[in-house]
């Protein structure tokens, strides 16, 4: 375990907020979207445009649906978050379990958080940029390599359905107790 120099931490609302920040802004997004399009559909719907009527209502369900998708999407990175930080508290930085969450910007963010926390975020950010990542690779990995993703196990469990995760250690308490 590495307890000797353990960084203080933040409280868990802060946390929550850093590992899926860049998703609450896209629900906020997703939000406003839907309320645009709610607007251009009961406009044509007015006007008894079908087409048009049809068009928007499709892109309200879009957006609309986007928001519980991002929702579901922050919960399980905060999953994600907590499994890492136990992992790399108890073993310390390794490339294996850094490739597992390379594949996108949220699971990259979630491993950089937990790191950040354990004051391992140089290590981290080097790996990834060995790998030749960059800060503006949005797009997951799987979503390129595989265009029927939608339609696939894995992507709906992996990134829609973490299981709860309970971590193994209150890092706050052990900060605390080794500050003083």
């Amino acid at each position: 375990m590495n307890t000797l120099r353990l960084p203080k931490q933040p409280p868990t609302v802060v946390s929550f907020w850093n590992v899926g920040a860049l998703l609450y802004y896209s629900t906020l997004l997703f939000m406003l979207e839907t309320l645009f399009y709610w607007n251009k559909f009961k406009d044509a719907y007015a006007d008894e445009a079908v087409l048009f009527s049809l068009f928007w209502l499709g892109s309200v369900l879009f957006a609309f649906s986007h928001i519980f998708m991002v929702v579901f999407d922050g919960w399980s990175r905060y999953q994600n978050y907590k499994r890492i930080k136990d992992y790399l508290f108890v073993h310390g930085f390794t490339p294996k379990i850094a490739r597992l969450y390379k594949g996108s910007k949220c699971q990259r963010t979630a491993f950089l958080v937990a790191a950040r926390e354990l004051g391992m975020e140089d290590k981290v950010i080097s790996y990834y940029r060995r790998l030749g990542i960059k800060w503006y690779h949005f797009v997951p990995h799987f979503m390129i390599k595989d265009p029927w993703f939608l339609f696939k196990k894995y992507f709906w469990s992996r990134t829609f359905m973490e299981k709860h995760y309970e971590p193994k250690f209150n890092y706050r308490e052990l900060s605390a107790s080794l500050s003083i």
